[in-house]
């Protein structure tokens, strides 16, 4: 799966989990029935936010993003459904390629080096994205868990 691929599908989850999170949020706050909407949606939304700032970062570091576009891309996850349209307009501007640049390129910076050694082994680098994302979504739990 290049960049754009994964790119896309994750942006779009982090997109679905808004929409399931918001539902739960009208169960609870709105129609006053269940609290089981917030506690499924809120969970997998706070997985996909993470999943979604480690693959824009992912993206950002194998496509030479600006630090600006990157921000934007980080920033796009916080209102809902802004990642689909930062997704677009990033296809827009030739920001995502099909193939990974660092599976061929010779990296630069301690960065490019870790991140080109995960892409060159893709059941390693998903591994570690998936221990990453974990690990992330732990630490926010400990630090300070949703109200």
């Amino acid at each position: 799966m290049g960049p754009r691929l994964l790119f896309r599908v994750v942006a779009v989850a982090e997109a679905v989990t808004w929409a399931l999170l918001l539902a739960g949020m009208f169960l609870k706050y709105v129609t006053e029935t269940t609290e089981v909407g917030v506690q499924i949606g809120g969970m997998l939304h706070g997985v996909v936010f993470v999943a979604y700032c480690v693959t824009t970062v992912v993206v950002a570091v194998d496509g030479m993003w600006s630090a600006g576009r990157t921000t934007r891309g980080l920033l796009a996850a916080v209102p809902p459904f802004f990642t689909v349209w930062f997704d677009i307009a990033v296809e827009r501007r030739g920001g995502l390629e099909d193939h990974w640049r660092l599976r061929t390129a010779q990296p630069d910076g301690r960065v490019e080096r870790l991140l080109a050694l995960l892409l060159r082994r893709p059941l390693q680098g998903l591994l570690a994205g998936v221990v990453l994302v974990l690990g992330l979504t732990a630490l926010a739990l400990l630090v300070g868990p949703p109200v």
